[in-house]
């Protein structure tokens, strides 16, 4: 398909639409996993011992990455039926009003074990949403730009989990500062997810403004959107699916570690929970410049190569991480964060680009959706609950690393058969 050229206004107003789209979805999903880290154990899941009780709410976190591939396959093929910009505004709205439900829902003190089965319902509709989320947020930045750029612009939708992390953290942990602990447990909690409808709002304001990608409204004029876009993806590019897959995993399961599991294991060590969020606040701030950057680098120097440096350096970290945390410093604690998710930068800024190149056109918003929802299944989703759970059997952190590493291999193997560009 030609090039299609457009004004940089749109280009930037589309590369904001996609940045804020995931960033306030994300805001959604990182409130939910810094309370499944934190209080909703005790608050949902009550019992004796509190890492059955943190298992049990890591539990309800991985129902989001296994709700992830009904959203890309529901609004992934939309998305490359109908259209990339109604696609993203159904997405937003469902994850927003399932995470302000969140936030008046009933806990096992007011209504027993059926708080816990409301929490998992809400949890599974924000899964939905995200796993429709992301496939098209890539496109609706990268789609307005060259693919000679793709890595950079692609990265409008990669910057969103830092934002919504930074938000997220900064709401909790400016929450848990203001209000004592039982005035956080009690109620506080649930400002940081009432407040989504606002950030809904604006969302939503800049995404209904936006026009379509010029890439889709010419495949409609030209009238080749796929009638079964499912079905010829899994019957034509195979293998480009398979290798989006594998390249996902690795990325998934570091970053559970140093932004969700690092709080719990962070308490295990007897120091306070603020302050591994304050490590992973000021990650994530990192990112949001570190992100872009490896996007860029990424259409200078090929693709696969930088993801390829960085899925290495991942493996390795957290051989250099525990033993740097065990002495209980609070200096090498953020520092042992800022590394890896620096580390993790480096394979997620080129990540929406690599992704999207691995199919054709007509078929990129079911194919992205499903690689990165299924990636999620088995990376993201059983990742704190993994690493929970090797730690409590183990009672140390060398099964960590290792698990770590193995994903890594994993996504070696993806990049190994995937693609580079093809030619648009």
């Amino acid at each position: 398909m030609a090039d299609v050229v457009v004004d940089r206004r749109s280009l930037w107003r589309a590369f904001a639409a996609s940045l804020s789209g995931t960033s306030l979805e994300w805001y959604d999903f990182a409130a939910y996993s810094v309370a499944a880290a934190t209080i909703f154990g005790h608050l949902f899941f009550p019992g004796g011992d509190p890492l059955t009780a943190t298992m049990l709410a890591f539990s309800t976190y991985a129902v989001g990455y296994v709700a992830r591939p009904v959203g890309g396959v529901v609004f992934g093929r939309l998305g490359d039926v109908i259209g990339r910009k109604r696609v993203l505004v159904a997405t937003l709205l469902l994850t927003g009003f399932a995470t302000v439900l969140i936030g008046v829902l009933p806990t096992y003190a007011d209504i027993g074990g059926t708080a816990a089965i409301l929490l998992v319902c809400l949890r599974f509709a924000q899964g939905v949403g995200i796993g429709g989320e992301w496939g098209g947020a890539v496109l609706l930045s990268s789609e307005f730009g060259s693919p000679g750029r793709r890595g950079f612009w692609a990265s409008a939708a990669q910057v969103g989990p830092p934002v919504g992390n930074l938000l997220a953290n900064g709401v909790l942990a400016i929450l848990g500062v203001a209000l004592t602990e039982t005035q956080f447990e009690s109620w506080g909690w649930r400002v940081a997810f009432l407040l989504s409808a606002l950030l809904i709002g604006f969302g939503l304001w800049i995404r209904v403004r936006l026009e379509e990608t010029p890439i889709f409204q010419e495949l409609a004029a030209r009238d080749e959107r796929p009638s079964a876009p499912v079905t010829e993806l899994f019957r034509h590019e195979g293998r480009g699916l398979l290798a989006a897959v594998l390249a996902r995993v690795c990325p998934d399961v570091h970053y559970a570690l140093f932004t969700v599991f690092v709080l719990t294991y962070i308490q295990q060590l007897g120091m306070p929970r603020a302050v591994g969020m304050a490590a992973v606040l000021v990650g994530s701030a990192v990112q949001v410049v570190a992100i872009p950057a490896f996007g860029a680098l990424s259409d200078r120097i090929n693709r696969r190569k930088v993801y390829l440096v960085a899925a290495l350096a991942a493996a390795v970290w957290p051989l250099v991480f525990f033993p740097l945390v065990a002495g209980k410093s609070v200096a090498w604690v953020f520092f042992g964060v800022i590394v890896a998710l620096v580390i993790h930068s480096a394979m997620y800024g080129p990540q929406g680009a690599f992704v999207a190149e691995q199919f054709s056109v007509r078929l990129r918003y079911t194919g992205s959706s499903l690689a990165y929802t299924l990636a999620g299944v088995i990376g993201g989703a059983p990742a704190p609950l993994l690493f929970t759970a090797l730690l409590a059997w183990t009672g140390t952190w060398p099964a960590l690393a290792t698990y770590v590493a193995v994903t890594a291999v994993i996504t070696v193997i993806g990049l190994a058969i995937g693609r580079d560009a093809p030619g648009e």
